[in-house]
């Protein structure tokens, strides 16, 4: 989404606004603003919507010092009459353009939403226009794999770890160490503060969970309403229980697609074991002989096969994710040795992605770049260490345990990409403390292959009396947007600040 979001630059005009900071508080204090005397200057960017720019400061401990541009975009209520207030999305990811979903339509929202609503979303800082977090292409393309196998490939990976960092850092300029969600969390306030609102109401999907929580827990009495949509569970302290976690959630959404193939005779793998098939495909990959249906006469690594059947299972795209399957062994059958079983514990690299790989020099200044924020974000959001390769190595073998479909998702990339991140982390994991906001809604699905239903009820736990859980008792990652149970009790929440009772559930649909 990042590099979407810079397509749309030439698109989207953006118009610099300033704010006013009254007072300069020490980082983690709670920080007073005031709107410029013309609040946000919005202009017309592209498909009807408006877009926009706040100066910020960098650092919020210093809010004198350098400033960045906050890309913002905005559609206004479809009925002017019948405007119920301004209503702020958060993205996902972490790395996801709020400025793309605003000017694709956000169809994400029912009508009702739309017609009473002006929603305003944002590119958060490092990703998309917002001084985006800018590094070597060169360097990117030769990412170790995480399947390592020896000490000397953790060595390899720590050193590969912090060349990318110095060389994210030097493209990026001092934005970059700090592009961690409490950072975010101030901008956030600042874009209320602009947009004139008293409180904010706040819609966070995924990643933009935990800038909501964040928020809430900054800063309580300004919150009017908030939906935090596929909760993100920061309180998830340890490399360990983070994979734990994650895994069982990835594993359980593979479990329903299972099942969901066994049940229906449109599936193009029915009546088959898909589970074997799988794990056939995945030694194939490990062994590095799997050809891509995607990608002609390329082979496809077993890191990039689980990701992308993990990524099937965000719609979820069960039929999608059957018919790529059956390609793929269509295409493989005559090299797939029959009863092929890879074990289950530390997994080999692929042929291709060694962690020993040794990376290309970095080039000057006009050597070619590419978005990613990720680490930038995350690794400032979460500390997952591991000391060297043997507890990284029991960390996948806990992985391939709880995930035996899928050992190796992205959680496991972000923990091998974080290798060698400063320790403590600027916004470090600890359980949320929310007191005196209004009542906040979660909503989660039964069956979320990214933000487990296990991460939403340990959030509701710690919210106490302020959260209420809606769950969805279906499958895929977002969940406000399926069906009219979902959709009808989200609208009422946020048009009248009715929450539904506890315990309740929706239905699954199309399932």
């Amino acid at each position: 989404m990042a590099g979407a979001a810079l397509a749309v630059g030439a698109a989207c005009a953006i118009a610099g606004t300033s704010l006013a900071v009254l007072s300069g508080p020490a980082f983690g204090t709670t920080p007073t603003f005031t709107p410029a005397s013309k609040g946000i200057v919005w202009k017309a960017c592209a498909n009807g919507a408006e877009c926009a720019s706040l100066r910020l400061p960098v650092d919020w401990a210093r809010p004198n010092g350098p400033k960045f541009g906050l890309a913002l975009a905005r559609r206004k209520a479809a009925d002017p009459n019948a405007r119920a207030g301004t209503m702020v999305f958060g993205p996902g990811g972490p790395g996801d353009s709020g400025v793309v979903r605003v000017i694709d339509g956000i169809s994400r929202f029912s009508p009702e939403v739309r017609r009473r609503f002006d929603i305003v979303s944002f590119d958060p800082r490092g990703v998309g226009l917002s001084n985006p977090v800018t590094c070597s292409s060169a360097l990117l393309a030769r990412r170790p794999s995480p399947l390592m196998k020896s000490q000397a490939d953790f060595n390899a990976t720590l050193a590969y770890n912090q060349r990318l960092r110095d060389d994210c850092r030097a493209r990026t300029g001092p934005l970059f160490d700090h592009a961690d969600t409490l950072s975010m969390v101030h901008d956030l306030d600042a874009i209320r503060a602009a947009l004139g609102d008293g409180r904010l109401t706040y819609h966070g999907s995924s990643y933009g969970t935990l800038l909501g929580e964040q928020y809430a827990e900054t800063y309580p009495q300004r919150v009017r309403a908030m939906v935090l949509e596929s909760v993100v569970d920061h309180s998830v302290r340890g490399a360990r229980r983070f994979l734990e976690l994650q895994g069982i959630a990835a594993q359980d959404a593979f479990d329903q697609f299972v099942a969901w193939c066994g049940r229906t005779e449109g599936c193009a793998l029915h009546g088959r074991e898909v589970r074997a098939l799988f794990a056939d495909l995945r030694a194939q990959a490990e062994r590095g002989e799997l050809l891509d249906n995607k990608n002609p006469g390329a082979k496809l690594p077993a890191v990039p096969l689980v990701h992308r059947v993990w990524k099937n299972l965000y719609g979820p795209e069960w039929a999608e994710t059957a018919n790529d399957l059956a390609a793929l062994e269509k295409l493989n059958s005559p090299r797939a040795p029959s009863g092929t079983t890879p074990a289950h514990g530390l997994p080999q690299p692929p042929a291709s992605g060694n962690a020993t790989t040794t990376p290309a020099p970095v080039q000057g200044k006009a050597a070619k770049t590419e978005a990613d924020p990720f680490a930038a974000i995350f690794c400032s959001d979460w500390g997952l260490p591991a000391r060297d390769y043997r507890e990284y190595a029991s960390l996948t073998r806990t992985m391939a345990k709880v995930a035996p479909d899928l050992p190796y998702t992205r959680p496991l990339l972000a923990v091998a990409g974080c290798l060698g991140t400063p320790r403590p982390v600027s916004n470090p994991q600890h359980r949320l403390k929310v007191r005196g906001s209004a009542p906040i809604l979660l909503t989660n699905g039964l069956h979320d292959p990214a933000s487990g239903y296990a991460w939403a009820t340990n959030v509701t736990r710690q919210l106490g009396r302020t959260g209420t859980l809606l769950t969805y008792a279906g499958s895929g990652h977002g969940s406000t947007f399926r069906g009219p149970c979902m959709v009808n009790a989200t609208d009422r929440y946020l048009l009248t600040l009715t929450l539904p009772p506890r315990g309740a559930r929706c239905p699954a649909v199309d399932e």
